[in-house]
């Protein structure tokens, strides 16, 4: 069943399903104050009964809002330029150094080692293994198939116990590997860090573990797709590879931002409507699916050529990425810490000689509902210099 609205980019694929691609309605939904909830990453089958205080991923509502509101700090652009820049330069050049003397790297690899290790340092989950880390949380989302459009989620009671299963041995390690040597280190000596602020507020230790979930695997999942994505999108173009290696960090940012647009790491948002309100015109209980790609190059906004990397759009600060960082209630509270990451590590690997070797391949998560770029190889032709 499908129909479009007159004047609107709304599809009813069915009637409970409304797939959004316009971005001024679909902002509108986004924003629309207890109007909606999170429907996506499974939120819905994850039970409240287990957490005194749901993980900020999919809690929603006043507890909800407080809860980003204090945690936005870590991640302001501030906290960024004062705090971590230069720790995030650094290991960026340590990653990369190792790699030269390695003779060459996979750009998925890196990427993964050092978003989970910039993460970590925020979150505070600085008593483990980066290494180790990483491959706990990459191995958590290896899991079943998933369509969040359907009431079962596109999953039989197998699949859910297959997923449950898949899920459970990387995060017990996750817990007593990572978390648990944090969350001692923090109560004994506090820092500035998400752990610190969490026990500060009385989250308990199953609470502070899903909330290190949602940050790393957050940190690292999007974040090392969108250094891949930009690495790939400057090898195949070398005219903007030579602009924005020239370019001042305001316009490298800004075309970034434009790279992102184009290349949303998390292709659909879902919300569930809760009731009607201004901006969210739909029935309680419909599904409202929010297509970011076509959102992102809807023409009426980003013109000209909305398919293009332009950098001279007249566009505000929430439009520049599109949706790519969300919108509203749940927009990322990492945006400016992606973007800074990217600029690090991409600037770095070609500053050292990056050449492309293999070109990945591209794969779909259908739980985060974004891409994902694998063998990604890249060389160095400077790597004799390498000391």
């Amino acid at each position: 069943m499908r129909k479009r609205r007159g004047g609107t980019s709304e599809e009813r694929v069915t009637q409970e399903v409304i797939r959004l691609r316009n971005l001024r309605e679909s902002q509108a939904v986004l924003r629309a104050k207890d109007a909606t909830s999170q429907a996506g990453f499974t939120a819905e089958r994850i039970p409240s009964r287990f957490f005194a205080r749901r993980p900020i991923l999919i809690d929603d509502g006043p507890g909800h809002t407080e809860h980003r509101k204090q945690l936005v700090r870590f991640f302001s652009p501030r906290a960024l330029e004062e705090r971590h820049r230069a720790f995030i330069e650094r290991t960026a050049a340590d990653y990369v150094t190792q790699a030269r003397q390695a003779g060459g790297c996979r750009v998925d690899d890196l990427g993964l080692q050092f978003s989970v290790r910039v993460a970590s340092e925020i979150v505070g989950l600085t008593a483990g293994d980066t290494s180790a880390l990483a491959k706990r949380l990459e191995a958590f989302f290896k899991q079943p198939p998933v369509d969040h459009t359907r009431t079962d989620h596109g999953r039989t009671r197998e699949d859910w116990i297959q997923a449950a299963r898949r899920a459970l041995v990387p995060l017990a390690s996750f817990y007593l590997r990572d978390v648990l040597p944090a969350i001692r280190a923090r109560r004994a000596h506090p820092t500035d860090d998400i752990i610190s602020h969490l026990l500060a507020h009385g989250y308990r230790s199953r609470e502070i573990l899903m909330e290190c979930l949602t940050y790393g695997t957050a940190g690292m999942v999007t974040t090392r797709e969108f250094i891949s994505m930009t690495m790939l999108r400057m090898f195949n173009d070398p005219r903007l590879r030579i602009r924005y290696l020239a370019a001042e960090e305001p316009e490298r940012l800004a075309i970034l931002n434009e790279v992102i647009r184009l290349e949303p790491p998390v292709a659909h948002l879902y919300r569930r409507v809760q009731a009607r309100a201004d901006g969210c015109p739909y029935d309680p209980g419909a599904l409202v699916d929010i297509d970011v790609r076509q959102t992102n190059v809807y023409p009426d906004i980003f013109t000209p050529e909305p398919d293009g990397v332009c950098t001279d759009r007249q566009l505000t600060a929430s439009e520049r990425a599109g949706l790519s960082f969300g919108d509203g209630a749940h927009r990322c509270p990492g945006s400016h810490l992606a973007l800074l990451e990217t600029d690090v590590l991409v600037r770095a690997l070609f500053d050292a000689g990056a050449v492309l070797e293999r070109s990945p391949d591209h794969e779909f998560d259908t739980l985060v509902q974004g891409y994902q770029l694998r063998g990604f190889s890249v060389t160095f032709s400077n790597s004799a210099a390498a000391p």
